[in-house]
């Protein structure tokens, strides 16, 4: 970011303001992190702020400190509205295109508050007064860390804030194992660990909570797993048949995809899940090395992200979306057998 533009910022909080923080919709663990760490932070500085999620987000991201002040669009969609009509600054996190927030695009774009963006995601839409926007950042956590930092409050870092940092660090970055890993992300990790972020017990919180019926649903799952070998792919399906004999609930899916990219010699993965209440098929992408999901999805299937993470969506039927997958998978094949 910007010398000049921290300054503004600084100057900007040095007085109490309306404020309001705003995650993407199916929020995950760095945009509920990331978010939360800015909300806690904030306080510390007098502000009157509020976090707006567009919609839910799975029960294990329901522990971090602060979460039970987050209003949640869909269902408090009048007091929201207000909210966001009155706000001064609107900071908007882990998404760089207003669409990305649902049916809160409207109040969002039609709000006069200043904005600002604090985001790590791939060629971002041009709305906020202030962005921060850096694509080599493993997480918009580490980034809010160093949005802290560049402010001169890091001292303000504590165990709270530490431990909404961490978990969304944790997450966006696969548990430390995804190229987008630094030595840089290791020192944040360890100075929000020496902050009072207790490490084992956040793990413990985000991975370690699985009910019966996810592990059944995990395990239908692994037997829809379909392997392209000319594609150097793998895929899964599951159907809203299959969801609902599971009893899913949201989130229940999260990680699912990896499974498929950790097979030998695989370096593309997908996952289609049904979702029978929008008439879509959502669409999870992974992929290893320079061949980016990001460009397939935003080519493909209305959707973008990171390099090697990125999600989509299909209007065509589960059986329709994969026969479609499969067919565009003929136009890359040199690109995935040359990686």
């Amino acid at each position: 970011m910007k010398k000049d533009d921290i300054i503004k910022i600084n100057q900007l909080l040095k007085t109490p303001k309306q404020i309001v923080i705003v995650p993407h919709k199916n929020p995950d663990g760095d945009a509920i992190g990331s978010t939360l760490g800015l909300y806690l932070y904030l306080l510390k500085h007098k502000q009157n702020v509020t976090v707006i999620a567009p919609n839910d987000y799975p029960d294990f991201l329901k522990w971090m400190p602060g979460e039970s002040k987050i209003l949640k669009y869909e269902f408090q969609k009048e007091v929201s509205d207000i909210l966001i009509s009155q706000a001064e600054v609107i900071f908007t996190l882990d998404f760089n295109a207003l669409n990305r927030t649902g049916d809160m695009e409207e109040a969002l774009t039609s709000s006069k508050a200043l904005k600002i963006m604090i985001d790590h995601h791939q060629q971002p839409d041009n709305y906020a007064t202030y962005m921060y926007s850096d694509v080599s950042m493993s997480s918009t956590c580490e980034m809010v860390y160093n949005f802290i930092e560049m402010l001169g409050d890091k001292n303000l870092i504590d165990q709270d804030i530490a431990s909404c940092l961490y978990a969304g660090i944790l997450t966006d970055t696969g548990s430390f194992r995804f190229p987008s890993t630094t030595s840089k992300t290791h020192q944040i990790a360890g100075n929000l660990i020496k902050k009072g972020a207790n490490h084992s017990e956040i793990y413990n919180q985000i991975f370690d909570n699985n009910s019966y019926e996810r592990m059944q649903l995990l395990g239908c799952a692994l037997s829809n797993l379909k392997i392209l070998p000319e594609y150097r792919t793998a895929y899964i399906t599951l159907s809203q048949e299959e969801l609902n004999q599971f009893n899913y609930k949201k989130g229940d899916t999260e990680g699912f995809v990896n499974y498929a990219l950790s097979l030998n010699n695989i370096i593309f993965a997908a996952i289609f899940i049904e979702d029978s209440q929008n008439n879509i098929v959502k669409i999870s992408l992974r992929s290893k090395g320079n061949f980016s999901v990001n460009e397939f999805s935003r080519t493909h299937f209305e959707g973008g992200g990171h390099t090697n993470a990125a999600g989509g969506k299909s209007n065509l039927n589960l059986k329709s979306t994969v026969e479609n997958f499969i067919s565009i998978l003929s136009r890359y094949k040199n690109a995935l057998n040359n990686e």
